[in-house]
C-alpha cells in the first residue's frame, strides 16, 4: 500500500512525497483509513512505528474536509493532543507542522517552563490543533485563554506514561470539558490495565491497531548486561567511552541528581555530555537535545521521563547505568535504539542489588538477558555469579518534564525516504554478550 492509496488530500500526500516517503507503516496503514471515518481509535504502538503521524497525517485531513463554524470562537481549538512531556509535545508539533505545512492550518504547542505570555498570544489569535501537556493546559483554561468546547478530535498520546507521571486526574478534568460526541484516539506503546480502563471510560465503540506484542522490546535491539558493582559502574562507562569511541549514547539514571553527577564525570573525564532531568530550564532541554542529535556531544545522561520525547534516527545504543524500578519504563528506554529499521543496542550495567528489577524485566521480557563480567570490573560480591567475558573484535558503531498538578507521580520525525514517517551498535570489544522508583 502507498500513501496515495489512503484517501488523503493532495496537500498533505504533497508534504509527505517532499519528506520523501511513500509507503505507510503498518500503523499508519491500519489507523489512518478508521480515524479518516471519524472513529475512536485504541492504539498500541511501540516508539519508533510512525505512530504521531498516523494520527496526524487522517487529522490534518479530516480538519480540512470539514467547514469551520463562522461563529467559533477564535480561542477554541478543534484538535487537542495531550502528551506527558514538554519535550514529546515539541515532537508532535513539529510533526503537525511539517505535514501541515500546504494547509494553512495554525497549530500550537503549550507546555510548561516556558513563559505563558507567548502562548496566551497565539491562543488569542486563533489554532486549529493545540498540543498541550496536561498541567500548563489547566493552567490556560484556569485564565480564560482557550475554550475546549469545539473540540473535534482529542488524542491522548502516550497513555501510559501520562498514568506514570500522576496525570490522570488532570487528564480526567480536561475530558470533561470537551465535547460528548468528539473523536477519541488513544495511542499507548504498553497495555497496563489502568490504560484499558481508560479506554473503556472515554472512547465509544473504538477500533484496535496493535502493531507490536503487547509489552514488546523493539526487534532490532540487543540487550545484554553487564555486572558490576554500583561504585565501579561511573570507571566502567568511561572505559566503554575511551576504548570503543562511543559517540551518541543515551545513558539513563534513576534520579535527577544521579544524572548529574554522571554528566559531570563523563564531562571531567573528556567526553562531551549532557543531563536532561525535569529540573533544567527548557531552554537548557532544547539546547541539550539539539546538541546530542547534531552529534556535538557523544553523551546524554537523561531520567525516564525527560527522555521521553527523544526521536533520533539510527541511535547506536541505550546504556542502563541503573535500572528503573518498573519493568515495564525498561521497554521505553530501550525503544530509544532500533528504530525505523536499524539496528541497536541496549546495554545494563546491574549490581547486586539491582537483581530484583532485572528478574522483573525478565520476566516482562519472558527471557533471560545475556550476562557478563568485564575483565578489571569483576564484582566483589559474585551472587549471582555471571560468566566471564573473553575478549571479541572490535565492531564499529553505526552512523529524544512537566510535574503533575495534585496526584503523585505514580513522534514524529519523518523516516527515510521510501519509507513512511517513523523513527532509532556495536557491542563493545571485551565484553561477550548475544543478541526507579523514578525521580522525574
Amino acid at each position: 500500500m502507498l500513501f496515495n492509496e489512503l484517501g488523503l488530500s493532495a496537500e498533505i500526500l504533497r508534504a509527505v512525497g517532499e519528506q520523501g516517503y511513500d509507503t505507510p507503516t503498518p500503523i499508519q496503514a491500519q489507523a489512518i483509513p478508521h480515524v479518516l471515518a471519524g472513529r475512536d481509535l485504541e492504539g498500541l504502538a511501540q516508539t519508533g512505528t510512525g505512530k504521531t503521524a498516523a494520527f496526524v497525517l487522517p487529522i490534518l485531513h479530516r480538519l480540512m474536509s470539514t467547514a469551520l463554524n463562522p461563529s467559533q470562537s477564535k480561542i477554541a481549538p478543534r484538535v487537542l493532543v495531550l502528551v506527558p512531556t514538554r519535550e514529546l509535545a515539541a515532537q508532535v508539533l513539529e510533526s503537525v507542522k511539517v505535514y501541515g505545512k500546504h494547509t494553512g492550518l495554525k497549530s500550537l504547542a503549550v507546555f510548561g517552563g516556558v513563559s505563558i505570555v507567548p502562548q496566551v498570544g497565539a491562543l488569542r489569535r486563533g489554532i486549529d490543533i493545540l498540543v498541550a501537556t496536561p498541567g500548563r493546559l489547566l493552567d490556560h483554561m484556569g485564565n480564560r485563554n482557550v475554550d475546549l468546547g469545539k473540540i473535534q478530535t482529542l488524542v491522548l498520546d502516550e497513555a501510559d506514561r501520562m498514568f506514570d507521571m500522576g496525570f490522570i486526574n488532570d487528564i480526567r478534568k480536561i475530558i470533561a470539558k470537551c465535547p460528548k460526541d468528539r473523536q477519541t484516539l488513544l495511542f499507548s506503546a504498553t497495555f497496563a490495565p489502568e490504560v484499558r480502563d481508560l479506554a473503556h471510560a472515554v472512547l465509544r465503540n473504538p477500533a484496535l491497531v496493535e502493531v507490536a506484542r503487547r509489552n514488546a522490546p523493539a526487534e532490532m535491539v540487543s540487550q545484554s548486561v553487564i555486572r558490576c558493582d554500583q561504585d565501579k559502574k561511573k570507571d566502567l562507562l568511561l572505559h566503554l567511552f575511551e576504548q570503543h569511541g562511543w559517540h551518541q549514547t543515551l545513558i539513563f539514571c534513576r534520579t535527577k541528581h544521579g544524572a548529574d553527577a554522571l554528566a559531570k564525570k563523563l564531562e571531567q573525564s573528556g567526553v562531551k555530555t549532557a543531563a536532561l532531568h525535569g529540573n533544567k530550564t527548557q531552554g537548557a532541554r532544547t539546547r541539550a537535545l539539539a546538541d546530542f542529535k547534531s552529534g556535538r556531544l557523544a553523551a546524554l545522561v537523561a531520567t525516564d521521563i525527560a527522555a521521553r520525547g527523544i526521536d533520533i534516527d539510527s541511535l547506536p545504543r541505550v546504556v542502563n547505568f541503573e535500572l528503573p524500578h518498573v519493568p515495564e519504563d525498561y521497554i521505553h528506554r530501550i525503544g530509544r535504539t532500533g528504530r525505523a529499521g536499524s539496528s541497536g543496542e541496549a546495554l545494563s550495567f546491574v549490581s547486586l542489588d539491582e537483581r530484583i528489577q532485572l528478574r522483573d524485566i525478565e520476566r516482562l521480557l519472558k527471557r533471560e538477558l545475556d550476562s557478563s563480567v568485564m575483565p578489571g570490573f569483576e564484582p566483589q560480591q559474585t551472587r549471582p555469579t555471571p560468566k566471564v567475558a573473553t575478549p571479541v573484535r572490535r565492531s564499529s558503531p553505526s552512523r529524544n518534564g512537566e510535574k503533575p498538578r495534585s496526584s503523585p507521580a505514580g513522534r514524529s520525525h519523518p523516516p527515510r525516504a521510501g519509507h513512511a514517517p517513523r523513527s532509532g551498535g556495536g557491542k563493545p570489544a571485551g565484553a561477550t554478550y548475544h543478541s526507579g522508583q523514578r525521580q522525574r
